[in-house]
């Protein structure tokens, strides 16, 4: 069991946050998986903002365990949330600041960088520029948003305003 945890682990393909893809066809466990990231489909997902896309690599995140493959473009920030099952994130290019609850201060994480949050740990990632990184979720995968005191509130009040993926970064203001 911790063999097979471990082979998932160390293919970490990335995204598909609470969403049914379209059919997967199951690996059998003793078959090698082998896919290439410049064919990879990604698309948005719903309950999340559009300027994290992904593509799910393995699994189905709406039955099961998942792999996933992320894509932040820069600025993009998740609102504060937390998920049901363990996320193991490994990643790949860019950087990503990611805020967590009971941290005094966010953790950047940088290619080769991994992470593991347990299940309601609530979080919030902010890619600094373009970032990529494969995501395991260890049961089916869900996204809990929740307000400044922790408190869980709808996806469309997270999400407000973040309707259009930024198209570059905005500096900011400048003090008089």
């Amino acid at each position: 069991m911790e063999l097979q945890r471990w082979s998932v682990l160390m293919m970490l393909p990335v995204l598909g946050l609470g969403v049914r893809p379209p059919a997967l066809a199951q690996q059998p466990a003793h078959q090698v998986k082998v896919t290439k990231a410049a064919g990879a489909q990604f698309t948005a997902f719903p309950n999340i903002p559009p300027c994290a896309t992904g593509v799910v690599e393995h699994g189905d995140p709406s039955t099961g365990p998942s792999v996933f493959l992320f894509r932040f473009a820069p600025g993009c920030t998740v609102p504060w949330h937390w998920h049901t099952p363990n996320e193991h994130l490994m990643m790949v290019s860019g950087s990503l600041e990611l805020h967590m609850k009971g941290q005094p201060a966010p953790v950047m994480l940088r290619a080769g960088d991994y992470v593991m949050a347990p299940s309601r740990h609530a979080h919030q990632p902010r890619a600094v520029g373009a970032a990529s990184f494969f995501l395991h979720s260890d049961g089916p995968f869900d996204i809990h948003y929740v307000d400044d005191a922790g408190n869980e509130i709808p996806p469309e009040q997270a999400l407000k305003g973040s309707a259009k993926p930024p198209t570059r970064a905005t500096p900011a203001p400048k003090r008089p």
